[in-house]
This record gives structure tokens, C-alpha cells and sequence, in this order.
């Protein structure tokens, strides 16, 4: 019952999500969920791809009701793909490198994305959540990680994990993470009467 309620939030977030970036891109664009997972954090990295990989992640912290952070995850491939349609241009999929306004202009989207599931739980659980200003960093996800992996003392023995898809025929795919602290976690249970 817990992770169909977790799936459930995951198609909610991930639909408001979509709404959020088609009026940003100005463009019509289809959603599907194809992964909600509830895993032990070591499991992460398998599910995103070989630690090596090159990501680009946006991490975001929680605060209100319900404090942790957030992070969201797109391969490189997606991360242009999604500039490029912003800024009508054409980038290198494999470039690491991104101007100061393209680097902004991904942040933002991080942040309307991260903020579409944060409202989705909110929303669904009736507690205030507020996020951080968005930190955006190109790394390898192994690396990347570590990040929330440093912290994870103060987290539960497992975080959300929903993969999304958006775009029409060339997809966007994107990992989203959630990472409450335990106190909290348990909170986003108990606020949907588990």
C-alpha cells in the first residue's frame, strides 16, 4: 500500500512536472513514469547507470514539515536536449561544458521540476515544504552521490527513486530523488494515514 501511494505521488509530481516544462518550452510534450522505486541508497547508482557516467544533478534541500533534500539527475544527452529546446539551439550531447546562461537556464528547470513533485507531495500529504535554492554540478554519478551518501546518517535506510520520461519522440530522461530525513519520512507516511 506505502509504494502504491509512493507511485502514485511519483505519476503525480512527474505530471505536473511535464505541464511545468511544456508551458516553459512552449511545446507539447508527453510523460511516462517507467520506474518508482523504494531503495537502500547503495542500489542508486546501479538504476542511473555505471558510476562513471557522466550526469548532470541538481540538488535542492527540503525545510517546513518535512526537512532532506532532493535531487534531480539528467544524463548529458537530456541535459542539451533540454537547452536546446529552450534556447533554439544545437549543443553537443556529450559536451560537459555550458555557458553561464545555459547553466542558469538548466537550473531553472531543475528547480520547476524538483518544485512540481514537491508541491505533488505536498499537496497530497498537507505538509508545508519549501525548497533551497538549486546547486547544480556535472560529475559522475558515482560522485555525485556522495553528496546525499555523506548526509545519509541523518536519512532512513531508503529513498524514493522515480525515473521520469518527457518529450514526444526524443526523450528527456530524468531521475528524480528524495531524501527526507527519517523524523520526516515517517511524517509523509503517517500525513496519508500509514
Amino acid at each position: 500500500m506505502q509504494f502504491d501511494v509512493l507511485k502514485e505521488i511519483g505519476n503525480i509530481g512527474a505530471g505536473n512536472a511535464t505541464t511545468a516544462l511544456a508551458k516553459m518550452l512552449d511545446m507539447k510534450m508527453d510523460m511516462s513514469v517507467p520506474n518508482v522505486a523504494l531503495l537502500p541508497f547503495d542500489e542508486i547508482c546501479s538504476l542511473i547507470g555505471s558510476e562513471e557516467d557522466i550526469v548532470l544533478g541538481i540538488l535542492l534541500g527540503m525545510e517546513g514539515d518535512v526537512n532532506g533534500m532532493m535531487m534531480f539527475i539528467f544524463d548529458m544527452k537530456s541535459a542539451h536536449r533540454l537547452v536546446d529546446l529552450l534556447m533554439h539551439t544545437s549543443t553537443e550531447a556529450n559536451d560537459m561544458d555550458f555557458t553561464e546562461i545555459e547553466t542558469s537556464a538548466l537550473n531553472e528547470i531543475g528547480n520547476i521540476v524538483s518544485g512540481s513533485y514537491l508541491t505533488a507531495i505536498s499537496t497530497l500529504t498537507g505538509l508545508k515544504m519549501i525548497s533551497t535554492v538549486p546547486n547544480l554540478t556535472i560529475d559522475m554519478v558515482g560522485s555525485l552521490l556522495s553528496v546525499p551518501a555523506a548526509e545519509f546518517g541523518k536519512y532512513g535506510d531508503k529513498l524514493l527513486l522515480i525515473q521520469s520520461q518527457f518529450g514526444e519522440t526524443d526523450f528527456i530522461n530524468g531521475y528524480f530523488l528524495l531524501i527526507p530525513e527519517l523524523e520526516s519520512y515517517d511524517k509523509i507516511l503517517s500525513s496519508l494515514g500509514m
